[in-house]
């Protein structure tokens, strides 16, 4: 079953959000800044694979540098994080479209 929730870094003040899938891994990640709401990155697993699959190690080196790195393995564990809690999958498609129109939607 997908799940979506949020964490927070404070050593960063990051605010983490993460679709996670059946197996607990993401498959999206959204990342905002906490000082000043500034989303730093939008990163899909879907695209991730793409571009590894169909595309040069130039492509992904530019995907990174625009929507981030997106998390490995499986999210276990993540209940135990600071200001952890399920959010809703809407929260977290509205949180996506704008993080990725902030970080320039093309992929």
């Amino acid at each position: 079953m997908t799940t979506w929730f949020r964490t927070y870094y404070e050593d960063e003040d990051l605010w983490l959000y993460f679709e996670a899938d059946d197996e607990g891994w993401a498959a999206r990640q959204v990342e905002v800044r906490g000082q000043d709401s500034r989303p730093v990155k939008a990163a899909s697993l879907e695209e991730v694979l793409h571009l590894r699959d169909h595309d040069d190690l130039a492509a992904m080196f530019r995907y990174e540098r625009q929507f981030g790195v997106l998390a490995e393995g499986p999210m276990d564990g993540w209940r135990d994080q600071p200001e952890a809690a399920e959010i809703s999958a809407e929260e977290f498609e509205r949180l996506w479209t704008e993080a990725r129109r902030a970080l320039g939607n093309s992929a």
